[in-house]
């Protein structure tokens, strides 16, 4: 199933680039500059990316350096590899509750879930990977830990916790929960009077490899103590309170519980305004608000991402619930349940780690219906069409879900030809979604990107974005010579309002300004996608805020349309939105409203833009603009119309003064600025 996708796209050769196809993940392509730097041996000091530290990054080098795979080839099916890994751990779950056939099932359905597959598919290079699997082992290991009490287990689980978070350092919550259960467990245990030894020995280990301090530190550590309990095991439980109290008091010195309340406040935080807690108190908007994965989700949704179905889900939460009345020791499974079901309010991210378990509950249900036939043919049919019907609405899925590579051809061919007349001191600057390919193909440098792309960082991007070319290149001097620090850049110039200080940049070039332009270090490259036009509006967002009240600004108009119908008496564009031919008006919804002007752009045979057009009403506020080659509509206000952005990609109208065209192509345009 995993493969499907290159099957569908094996004749799409803009979706390939040095004879192989391309990523699909914009994260994907840090994670790959890392690897591509550690192979290259370059210096940690002459890097532009720091995904050299990534565990990612030093796993793929190495798979590079013992494999004679191209890295390209590599990078592209990493991830459907390393995550079918699952079936592993939940075969083994399923073993270890005595139902061998539950392990089986819950392999097939959990490997290739809905949103299971969405984020391990063939090209989603990210830690994904590998970021279900650790800790589906995780709950295998303290499952045969609990049932065994062998020694063997904890310095297993000791190990999965270790690797686990070099691999993801996020991981903490969900171990804070698993030792949570356990120390649970123990108080009960010690409250009926059964037998709790092993388990807080467990959930020392456990501890000792969550501790806040250097990983070397934390396996060194759990390895003096598991020798000790090899050579000294009556010492050890003699004296076990002591050492669980010793590792206790380490973790909590150590900052253990810290990050328990702001591990996820990235993603759960929900306020459209966020202070930056300076002097001047500024406000910006926050981005966590304006990305799909943080938002909250549908029930049905979530249903759908988790299980494949809304019914199947039902039936595997039932499965689970009757798979932990039957077998106690699988109420270990909840916290990866509970940070699935985080998802509804928080974001469709977090459904991958409910999957396995819930695909253990779907298995473990089916298993039992089956059972309940006493012919053992009939029971391995039933078996086969219960599970065949919860695979196949995922696999269902799998086959629509068409994901694009991040770039086409064309566009990574502007960025190698970017890489010919840059170097790594240059700056390529455009929106966050853009920041990794870019720095990946180009070499350059980025303003921002996936990991950098906070409300304070957008707000001068969007600014160089959405103003006119004056402010836009003068800001996009500043934040590149004096750093994207607004408030320590308006201090610098001697203002207490950012107003004033924005308003400033605003006065032609030639003349006299409070705000001297600093001294060019490098080149400075504007690269400018169509792509931007599907998210004009939540760039328009990040700037289009007054940043000492937190308030918006004006109300903005944009809208783009691909569906066109022409009519008798006017073009249909789709929600209501019309173009009345006779009147040369705008009709949205009942209201009609003048149009300043209409324009039309085309490319000639040469590859040359010809813009044509007329102004009808100078007072009207509202522009209609036909790009003829992308076939769409564009109704915009008289302040986008004059942005840079709009200018210098959509009309090809620069500054010969501030900017100089590098590349003009129909899907991206790259200018550089001049000052």
């Amino acid at each position: 199933m995993r493969l499907i996708w290159v099957y569908q796209f094996s004749d799409v050769e803009q979706y390939k680039f040095n004879d192989e196809f391309m990523i699909n993940s914009n994260d994907g392509y840090y994670f790959a500059e890392g690897a591509r730097d550690i192979l290259s041996n370059i210096n940690q000091n002459d890097r532009n990316s720091t995904a050299g530290d990534s565990a990612l990054s030093y796993l793929t080098s190495l798979i590079a350096k013992i494999l004679p795979i191209k890295f390209e080839t590599l990078i592209l099916y990493m991830p459907a590899f390393f995550s079918s890994l699952l079936v592993i751990p939940l075969i083994l779950i399923g073993r270890s509750v005595g139902k061998l056939e539950v392990g089986f099932i819950a392999a097939l359905i959990g490997s290739i879930a809905w949103s299971y597959y969405n984020r391990t598919m063939v090209g989603y290079y990210d830690t994904d990977l590998l970021n279900i699997v650790f800790p589906t082992v995780f709950l295998w290991s303290i499952i045969w830990a609990i049932k065994t009490q062998e020694n063997k287990y904890l310095i297993f689980t000791a190990l999965d916790i270790l690797a686990y978070r070099w691999w993801y350092p996020q991981s903490y919550s969900l171990e804070f929960a698993f030792s949570g259960l356990i120390a649970l467990y123990v108080i009960y245990q010690i409250i009926i009077k059964e037998d709790y030894k092993y388990n807080l020995l467990l959930l020392t280990f456990i501890l000792c490899a969550m501790m806040d301090v250097n990983g070397e530190v934390r396996l060194f550590i759990v390895f003096l103590l598991f020798f000790i309990l090899i050579l000294k095991r009556d010492f050890v439980y003699k004296n076990l309170f002591y050492l669980f109290g010793l590792s206790i008091t380490v973790f909590v010195i150590n900052g253990g519980v810290n990050p328990i309340v702001g591990l996820l406040k990235s993603y759960v935080y929900n306020s459209t305004i966020l202070e930056t807690g300076n002097s001047l108190s500024l406000h910006f908007v926050s981005v966590m608000q304006t990305i799909r994965e943080s938002s909250a989700i549908p029930l049905e949704t979530l249903a759908n991402r988790i299980s494949g179905h809304p019914i199947t889900f039902a039936l595997s939460l039932v499965g689970y619930i009757w798979l932990v009345y039957k077998h106690r020791i699988m109420i270990l499974g909840l916290p990866m349940i509970g940070l699935g079901f985080l998802a509804y309010s928080s974001g469709l991210r977090f459904t991958i780690y409910a999957v396995p378990i819930l695909a253990l509950g779907v298995a473990f249900l089916i298993s039992e219906l089956s059972s309940l036939l006493k012919n053992r043919i009939l029971k391995y049919f039933l078996m086969i069409i219960l599970s065949s019907l919860a695979l196949i609405p995922n696999i269902l899925h799998i086959i629509s879900y068409k994901i694009p590579t991040v770039f086409t051809k064309n566009e990574v061919n502007i960025l190698d030809n970017l890489k010919k007349i840059t170097n790594k001191k240059d700056y390529i600057v455009s929106w966050w979604d853009y920041g990794y390919p870019i720095r990946y193909y180009s070499h350059a440098k980025t303003l921002s990107d996936g990991s950098k792309h906070d409300g304070s960082t957008n707000f001068p991007i969007s600014f160089a974005l959405m103003s006119p070319q004056t402010q836009s290149a003068k800001m996009l001097r500043l934040i590149v010579e004096k750093g994207l620090d607004l408030e320590k850049l308006i201090h610098e110039y001697g203002y207490k309002n950012t107003n004033s200080f924005l308003k400033e940049l605003n006065r032609n070039i030639k003349h006299p300004s409070t705000i001297k332009q600093p001294i060019k270090t490098s080149d400075i490259y504007l690269y400018l996608p169509s792509k931007i036009l599907d998210i004009f509006p939540t760039i328009k967002l990040f700037s289009n805020i007054d940043l000492m009240t937190g308030k918006k600004k004006e109300n903005t108009f944009f809208y783009k349309s691909t569906q066109i119908k022409h009519e008798k008496e006017k073009i249909n564009i789709g929600n209501g939105v019309s173009i009345i031919r006779k009147k040369e008006v705008l009709q949205i919804g009942k209201k009609i409203i003048p149009i300043n002007r209409i324009v039309k752009t085309k490319y000639n045979k040469k590859g040359k833009l010809i813009i044509t057009g007329k102004v009808i009403n100078k007072k009207s506020n509202f522009n209609v603009i036909f790009m003829t080659d992308y076939k769409s509509y564009l109704v915009v206000d008289n302040a986008t119309f004059n942005s840079t952005y709009f200018q210098l990609f959509v009309f090809e109208n620069y500054n010969k003064n501030l900017f100089q065209p590098v590349i003009l192509s129909p899907s991206t345009k790259v200018y550089k600025l001049k000052i």
